[in-house]
């Protein structure tokens, strides 16, 4: 079974995080969510029950662990996920400990998902310069150091970026597509049942 690492922070976007999540579980995907302290130097015992992670929207959301590079190594999971929100994507951006974890699977060549301004995780963990997107709040931070996209979903190898809320589900489809295979995709999203028309 396929598993992911989805982390969040107080000042996550809500959406971003819960489509990601929920999508990956209806696909079988075991899912571990894991806070990250505003304190970007503490590297706390993961097995310790975490606060409440207050969204960009003020929605509490309970998170499974807290973040700890030690206890959350690059060999338990498949894949990272790297939500936006502009509060929330500064402090994992700016978190040494979650940089070089990010930085550790994309090496290892496992999938590293990223959607909004949870994208500057790409240029704080100096991921190599490829093709990639975020929020356009973010455009001006990141095109210098990346090929900057427009598209809903961009593919570069094992690195999936996305640009914000409107843009989850592709994005947490298309994580789906790369862990699970297409015809998995496409079994998660009949029941979702988007109107007739959707370009994904």
């Amino acid at each position: 079974m396929p598993s992911a690492l989805i982390l969040l922070a107080d000042g996550t976007e809500e959406m971003e995080f819960t489509i990601a999540y929920d999508t990956l579980v209806r696909a079988g995907v075991a899912c571990i969510s894991a806070f990250v302290p505003a304190d970007k130097n503490k590297d706390v015992d993961a097995q310790i029950s975490p606060p409440f992670a207050k969204g960009s929207r003020g929605i509490n959301i309970q998170p499974d662990v807290y973040f700890s590079h030690k206890s959350l190594a690059v060999d338990k999971f498949d894949a990272i996920v790297i939500p936006g929100g502009a509060k929330g994507a500064k402090t994992m951006s700016e978190s040494s400990a979650v940089q070089s974890l990010i930085r550790e699977f994309y090496e290892s060549k496992k999938l590293v998902g990223m959607i909004c301004a949870g994208s500057l995780a790409a240029l704080s963990s100096k991921l190599p310069k490829q093709p990639l997107t975020s929020h356009p709040s973010v455009k001006s931070e990141l095109e210098k150091d990346f090929e900057y996209r427009e598209e809903p979903v961009v593919v570069s190898g094992n690195l999936v970026t996305s640009r914000g809320p409107g843009t989850a589900f592709p994005f947490a489809l298309t994580l789906v597509e790369h862990l699970c295979g297409a015809n998995k995709r496409d079994e998660v999203r009949g029941p979702m049942v988007f109107p007739p028309g959707m370009p994904f």
